[in-house]
């Protein structure tokens, strides 16, 4: 069904299509009693914070008021449009269900996301289950994930949309909330939460679910996945299931860390689910049907792993692909962005002899801590070890990223700076720059800061630089639109990091931030000069762009870093744990 020609009109809310709460399978019990007149309101109260009025209840894992309307003091604590809060408000007055806002005028979406949108509509019409959008950050998933969906709505006659975005949720939930807002909601019931909420959206039926950035469910040794599992009805007969949308840029490093795509390749090679997962043994069901269609795979310290041969590697990388991009219609979409790759080179810094000593005693004192996990097999005592010295390696150059910064922004430009650290390089390099007078949006640290305020502040251009943990999910590029109609300052964005990613993938993705909706931002490594970071930046710079392929084109990259610090015994995930 042509998307790009869809009128105005299925666009529009068809509240006669609502559930009722007697669709749910598990109806909350021991609700408070709610008299004639009055309204169970539904509060998002942050963690910690007591209000007077509203109470937290454990039939609906949230703070309530009962009352004929919701006092002022309360208000900003009422949930949005879209969001879990507003769904189980709704849920629980369903013959007074909270008005929704109309679509906003004049949004226009671009024609290359109507056309992923087609493609969604397709393979869900064919009878797929699943559709991987993989298109390079920026170009503009989120939009083509939500036509999408309501395409498929429209197919299915479905009646609910869950979406499961990353974190910070004070970023993530608003951006999809405001998009399908913008878009208009189809006549659908949509959800907004993120990958930590599954829980509370775990006893309800969903028709389709977008995972955006999907590699969230690499492993299925997680909470989080057993969750998903249930959810999605991953291990359901094709027809059973939701149809699910699975949105990222970076699928994952190997084959391996696929099994959330399991449903489509069961599906491109005519085989039943139990072909490819099973609720007992997801990895192993996974792992051997991998193996069964001819992926190069061996047994490994802990557990099978992915081939070391390059010429078999490259034939997988284009086996796995085919399976989605071959069926008819594909179940895969992966376009480039059209503005180009993003401009990334090393900076190397001269460390000034003391800085150099120190350097040199911190990397003898690792490899001699290595050494010792190594011959002990000690994987814990290895990764303490990795984490030591990057974090005091970094902290050395602190001075040096926070004049550079300097320099930036004195030639008018707004810096996003990535970090890893947040005691040993975050802190620090804000500390730092707010002592030279520099206004710093800060993006690190659990709860410490309103994330969204601190990004406006640096969108707005209040705050030229951005000092950010974060890797996916926020946007910070120029002349972005914000909420509210207002625009995002037009200055050109320079990205720093303050320690190469060991993972190609984590770093295309915070490249990503800031090089998108067809903005050029180049990004720059820096590290310490005739040192290990030295050679560790430069296989990032030659692995950077092998991300962009559909999985796999990052390994070989973090095998080698694995090799330069003495730590290819451990599990290849030491590297790349907190990434993306």
């Amino acid at each position: 069904m042509p998307t790009s020609r869809r009128s105005p009109s299925t666009r529009r809310r068809r509240s006669s299509r609502r559930r009722s709460s007697s669709t749910s399978r598990h109806a909350p019990r021991e609700l408070p009693f709610v008299g004639p007149g009055e309204r169970l309101w539904i509060l998002d109260v942050p963690y910690g914070t007591q209000v007077e009025g509203a109470s937290w209840h454990p039939a609906v894992k949230m703070h309530v008021h009962v009352g004929r309307t919701l006092p002022d003091h309360l208000a900003p604590y009422s949930p949005g449009p879209h969001t879990l809060g507003r769904f189980l408000e709704n849920l629980h007055n369903p013959g007074s269900p909270a008005e929704l806002p109309a679509p906003t005028d004049g949004f226009e979406p671009r024609q290359n996301q109507y056309e992923a949108a087609d493609a969604i509509a397709a393979r869900a019409e064919a009878g797929g289950r699943m559709f991987l959008l993989a298109d390079e950050p920026g170009v503009g998933k989120t939009i083509s994930a939500v036509l999408g969906a309501s395409a498929v709505g429209d197919l299915r006659g479905a009646e609910r949309v869950l979406v499961v975005a990353d974190r910070p949720a004070a970023i993530t939930i608003g951006h999809w909330c405001r998009t399908i807002t913008a878009l208009g909601d189809s006549g659908l019931e949509w959800v907004v939460i993120t990958w930590d909420r599954l829980e509370k959206v775990a006893g309800h039926d969903w028709d389709v679910i977008i995972a955006d950035e999907a590699h969230a469910l690499r492993r299925t040794t997680t909470k989080r996945w057993k969750l998903w599992s249930r959810i999605s009805g991953h291990t359901r007969s094709h027809d059973a299931a939701p149809f699910v949308i699975a949105t990222t840029a970076t699928p994952g490093h190997t084959p391996l860390e696929l099994p959330y795509l399991a449903p489509a390749y069961a599906q491109a090679h005519g085989e039943p689910m139990t072909a490819w997962a099973t609720a007992k043994e997801p990895a192993n069901t996974f792992t051997s049907a991998l193996e069964r269609h001819g992926i190069g795979l061996e047994k490994g310290r802990y557990g099978a792993t992915w081939t070391t041969d390059p010429v078999r590697r490259a034939e997988d990388l284009a086996r796995v692909r085919s399976w989605l991009t071959d069926d008819e219609p594909a179940a895969m979409l992966h376009r480039a962005a059209p503005w180009g790759p993003v401009p990334i080179s090393g900076m190397p810094v001269a460390l000034t002899p003391v800085e150099r000593e120190a350097y040199e005693a911190e990397w003898g004192e690792f490899c001699r801590e290595m050494d010792l996990a190594r011959r002990g097999r000690n994987t814990a005592k290895g990764r303490a070890a990795l984490l030591r010295f990057r974090q005091k390696a970094g902290l050395l150059r602190v001075d040096s990223t926070v004049q550079w910064i300097a320099q930036q922004v004195e030639a008018e430009r707004q810096v996003a700076c990535s970090v890893e650290f947040v005691t040993t390089a975050a802190d620090p390099i804000t500390e730092r720059l707010q002592d030279a007078g520099i206004e710093v949006a800060t993006i690190f640290g659990r709860d410490r800061f309103d994330v969204e305020e601190q990004r406006l502040r640096f969108q707005t251009g209040k705050a030229k630089v951005c000092v950010f943990t974060t890797v996916a999910s926020i946007s910070l590029h120029a002349g972005e639109m914000l909420p509210g109609g207002q625009w995002a300052s037009t200055a050109p964005r320079v990205g720093i990091f303050h320690q190469a990613r060991f993972s190609g993938i984590a770093g295309r993705q915070v490249t990503g931030r800031t090089h998108r909706d067809h903005q050029v931002s180049p990004w720059h490594i820096a590290y310490a000069e005739d040192t290990v970071e030295e050679q560790v930046s430069k296989v990032m710079v030659e692995r950077i762009a092998a991300a962009s392929d559909t999985v796999g084109g990052d390994t070989e990259g973090l095998s080698g870093v694995a090799q330069l610090l003495g730590a290819d015994w451990l599990p290849m995930a030491s590297l790349t744990e907190g990434s993306a």
